[in-house]
């Protein structure tokens, strides 16, 4: 049955990247997510600063559109929390570009007869 080619279970993980991961939440409008850098053994990694990503959700006519960003250059959750709005913002300004831009490209297919 092996032909060669990874298994789709042939994970390797890079245990030099390793973060613990908290959630915040207001209940309402968005999540912050804290990835806290740690050691193989659990610890603190001190060396590497940690890592914010926020999330929520937009309404659209087809329902709710999940939007994830980096919030990048915060240092603590206060500085998260203030940050998130403009973060979300360049998120979906940079989603619409790129639908702007495969709507563009779909459009300029050439459409040959018998395909």
């Amino acid at each position: 049955m092996s032909n060669g080619a990874p298994k789709m279970t042939d994970i390797k993980i890079n245990t030099d990247n390793l973060y613990r991961e908290e959630a915040f939440t207001d209940l309402t409008f968005a999540t912050i997510r804290r990835l806290l850098p740690v050691k193989l053994d659990g610890s603190p990694d001190d060396s590497r600063e940690p890592i914010f990503t926020g999330l929520t959700q937009l309404m659209s006519p087809n329902g709710p559109i999940p939007v994830q960003c980096l919030i990048e250059g915060a240092k603590s959750l206060s500085e998260a929390a203030e940050k998130l709005p403009a973060a979300i913002e360049k998120t979906v300004q940079a989603m619409i570009a790129e639908a702007k831009e495969m709507e563009r490209q779909e459009a300029s297919k050439i459409v040959i007869p018998g395909q």
